[in-house]
């Protein structure tokens, strides 16, 4: 899963400090963290883990769906992430993503809400794990 292929890490972290809403999906475990950093008098920002989608058309319906206070999206920045999710935190992503969400949360510092969505990236993916090494919906190829 580490593989060759690693993101431009610059790259990454400017979109995290510019994007208004970014997803990035990790095709290891078919899940994506989706951050919404729009904010209103009524709402906060979002941050959840969703199920990967076909299309980026399909990623802005569903956050509409989800924020309909919010105007339709123009823009979405994805980015996929081949790597384990413990090196979102090595790497310093994941600070960014709490930097900015806390800066733009008035109403907590949302530790418990960031710390959740955490944790449930690396539970998501250590099944997955698990699951391929005791072969639930993974097939071998020679008999």
């Amino acid at each position: 899963m580490e593989g060759d292929f690693i993101p431009e890490i610059e790259e990454v972290l400017g979109h995290v400090e510019s994007a208004d809403v970014m997803s990035l999906f990790f095709p290891s475990f078919r899940k994506a963290l989706v951050v919404d950093m729009r904010v209103s008098e009524d709402a906060g920002p979002f941050i959840g883990v969703l199920p990967m989608v076909g299309s980026s058309r399909e990623r802005m319906q569903i956050i509409h769906h989800l924020r309909p206070g919010f105007p339709r999206l123009k823009d979405l920045t994805i980015i996929p992430w081949p790597r384990y999710v413990d090196s979102l935190v090595d790497l310093g992503v994941w600070g960014s993503i709490v930097t900015r969400y806390r800066g733009l949360n008035s109403v907590t510092d949302g530790h418990r809400e960031l710390q959740g969505v955490l944790d449930q990236l690396k539970r998501l993916e250590k099944e997955e794990l698990t699951a391929a090494v005791r072969g639930g919906d993974y097939h071998t190829i020679w008999p």
